[in-house]
């Protein structure tokens, strides 16, 4: 069974920075897509930021500079560095993964998955 388990979210102040984790289990795939979206209430969830098994990434203009993805395959995990943070960024931050590459001529933000973690907080205030 596949899971994804978030840690890391947390308050911070405008300007600092939070790095999330993602554990997973119950799965080895030799093509993948995984990845970051958030949510704020009231909208949709959105993705932020996407890599696959070959490692190639993209974000979503709005934390292209300021947020890092990246992922430890011998450690199952995945993490996003999330830097100079600002009030927007506020929100619950879900890790998810899904059994095909990354779809990388479409915006990230409408990336799909098939699997998700349970989120983590993450708040920025001003």
């Amino acid at each position: 069974q596949v899971q994804l388990v978030e840690s890391g979210g947390g308050s911070v102040q405008a300007g600092g920075s939070v790095r999330l984790s993602c554990a997973f289990f119950g799965y080895t795939w030799n093509y993948y897509c995984m990845g970051w979206a958030r949510q704020v209430p009231g909208r949709e969830r959105e993705g932020v930021a996407i890599i696959d098994s070959s490692s190639r990434t993209k974000y979503t203009d709005s934390v292209k500079g300021r947020f890092t993805i990246s992922q430890d395959n011998a450690k199952n995990s995945l993490y996003l560095e999330m830097n100079n943070l600002e009030p927007g960024d506020t929100a619950v931050y879900y890790c998810a993964a899904r059994r095909t590459f990354c779809a990388y001529g479409q915006s990230v933000s409408s990336t799909t998955f098939d699997y998700w973690g349970q989120g983590t907080q993450v708040t920025v205030s001003s």
